[in-house]
């Protein structure tokens, strides 16, 4: 029931960003760097709680601020990314996540 709930809310969220205006690829290769820690790596699983890292380039922008969201929010549980995504604006998630999807990375 809960993945239901978070499923319809991340979906819910996808709809939402679409209507918003992109960020800024230049600022979210700066505010980026730390994601290429791990997401830059191709093939990597971190050790604990072991775990695919996926590739982040290419990806929709939409669907990686509404991932971070979840993060921040606590709809998503990982320590790493909690971590990284605890400080950010939305303004930032919408700057990194156009600059993965435009990227290609």
């Amino acid at each position: 029931m809960k993945r239901i709930f978070v499923l319809l809310l991340v979906v819910g969220m996808l709809v939402s960003l679409g209507a918003q205006a992109a960020g800024n690829a230049d600022a979210g290769m700066i505010k980026g760097q730390t994601c290429l820690g791990c997401h830059g790596v191709p093939n990597y699983n971190n050790v604990y709680p072991t775990y695919h890292v996926p590739k982040l380039g290419g990806q929709h922008a939409g669907y990686l601020v509404a991932a971070m969201k979840a993060y921040k929010d606590g709809l998503r549980a990982h320590p790493s990314m909690l971590a990284n995504v605890a400080d950010l604006s939305q303004q930032d998630m919408e700057d990194i996540a156009t600059y993965f999807e435009q990227d290609g990375k």
